[in-house]
């Protein structure tokens, strides 16, 4: 079958053409509709129809996807944030003011929600117990005056804290941390009885450097 001429596609044809800048050896002078490029009743001379336009952008795809121009991309390998959870209109501005940490931005509907996820890290960054109730308090008023806001907006779901359970949840991670703290010392110091001498020195001489 050797003999037998290779069947051209006019469409791939143009679309190598428009990728290499240079004419295909078998191209079909008449176009992919199959009609000269002069002839009135088809599109005009050089007009690209939109199966020519589809082809072009498939082979553009495949030359990236060989370059390797959609490896690495962020969130590859990874499931899609969001898909278990119902839709939520301010998506984009909600997850810019998280992926950006900014404060004070957007309707209080959205800023409110931010604070909320990392209430609990701020709190634990706290000594007292008044202090922490201080910040609850506030977060708590700034909720209900956004949910009395009459200027539209997305509406306020973000819930209230209850002071007195929120403190007992503090007590708690806090009591954990030291907890740990104290059980990572000990190991530390129980590593450090195993020691020879000149281990222990050349332990001391490393948290020195």
């Amino acid at each position: 079958m050797s003999g037998r001429r290779k069947t051209s596609d006019p469409r791939l044809n143009v679309a190598r053409y428009r990728l290499d800048g240079s004419t295909p050896k078998d191209a079909d002078p008449r176009g992919a509709s199959g009609t000269a490029a002069g002839d009135d009743d088809t599109d005009a001379a050089g007009r690209i129809t939109m199966d020519q336009r589809t082809q072009f952008v498939e082979i553009q795809i495949q030359q990236a996807m060989r370059r390797g121009d959609f490896d690495d991309l962020p969130g590859a390998g990874k499931p899609l944030r969001g898909l278990g959870g119902s839709y939520d209109p301010d998506w984009w501005i909600r997850q810019k003011i998280e992926r950006e940490n900014l404060t004070g931005l957007g309707p209080p509907a959205l800023t409110l929600r931010t604070e909320n996820a990392s209430l609990d890290e701020r709190l634990d960054a706290l000594h007292s117990e008044p202090q922490v109730r201080e910040v609850l308090d506030d977060f708590n008023r700034r909720v209900i005056e956004a949910r009395r806001q009459l200027q539209g907006g997305p509406p306020v779901v973000t819930p209230v804290r209850d002071v007195d359970a929120e403190l007992e949840r503090w007590r708690s991670r806090r009591a954990d941390r030291r907890r740990a703290a104290e059980a990572e010392r000990e190991r530390a110091d129980a590593a450090r009885a195993a020691m020879t001498w000149r281990e222990r020195r050349r332990a001391r001489r490393a948290e020195r450097d």
